[in-house]
Order: structure tokens, then C-alpha cells, then sequence
């Protein structure tokens, strides 16, 4: 999924907070589950925002999560703790904070496959997420 270029090796993402994995991985997450529902449907805009919210709002990416966690790697399952275990300055409105704190975890995950570049992963774990979703 590779949409810009990224300057930064993988030393340098690893330092990164994984707010910002995440903060990126809420992007590419939204793009990809955005891009899916058009090239998958032919829905109006306003039904694809309707749609593309059981995919995004944090109590799905929880579930997301929770639904692929037997499929991460070790690496992975550490990305995801990091990112479960980071200090949240804000809860989401609509989420638990155990919701939003798991939606924050799948986000980081997201993110930093995306910054590391292991693009096949990436799409990969999208498509699990988007399979799983759907049923």
C-alpha cells in the first residue's frame, strides 16, 4: 500500500511514541476500508460513510484486533502492546476506554507496518480485518 514516500528506516520508527504509529494507522486504516467499500459497492457517499464507520469506529478496530491477534507475530503482538500500554491523553466519545485503548493498540499496528514498509503484511492483515468484519 504504498502511497507516499517514507523517509524514515526502521531505527527511526522504532523510536517514534506509538501515538504516532497510531495516528498514522488510523489514516491508512480509514483509506484502505474507504477504498474497499468503493471498489466493493456501488453505494452513494453518504452510505459509504454510514458503512465505513462499522469498520473504523473504535469498538470494531478493538474487535479487530482481537480477531487477528492469533495471526500477529511476536514482533507484531509487541507492536501492539506498546501501543496498548501508551498514555491516552483523550477517550473517544462513543468507546469504553478499554475499547479506545485497543482501537489506539490496532491503529499502532497498522501505522507501523505502514512506516516500516512490510507492505504485503499490511495488506495482508487489512484484508483479514476486512474478511472477519464482514461476517
Amino acid at each position: 500500500m504504498k502511497l507516499f514516500n517514507i523517509n524514515k528506516n526502521e531505527t527511526d520508527v522504532n523510536q517514534m511514541s506509538p501515538l504516532t504509529w497510531a495516528y498514522i494507522g488510523d489514516a491508512v486504516y480509514e483509506l484502505y476500508i474507504r477504498t474497499n467499500l468503493v471498489d466493493t459497492t456501488n453505494l452513494k457517499p453518504h452510505k459509504l460513510h454510514i458503512e465505513s464507520i462499522k469498520y473504523v469506529k473504535a469498538k470494531a478496530q478493538a474487535d479487530a484486533l482481537k480477531n487477528i491477534e492469533n495471526n500477529l507475530t511476536k514482533d507484531e503482538k509487541e507492536i501492539v502492546r506498546r501501543g496498548r500500554n501508551t498514555d491516552l491523553h483523550h477517550i473517544a466519545k462513543n468507546a469504553s476506554v478499554q475499547e479506545y485503548i485497543h482501537a489506539t493498540a490496532f491503529e499502532a499496528l497498522i501505522g507501523y507496518l505502514y512506516l516500516t514498509k512490510q507492505e504485503e503484511r499490511l495488506i495482508e492483515i487489512l484484508k483479514l480485518v476486512v474478511k472477519n468484519t464482514a461476517n
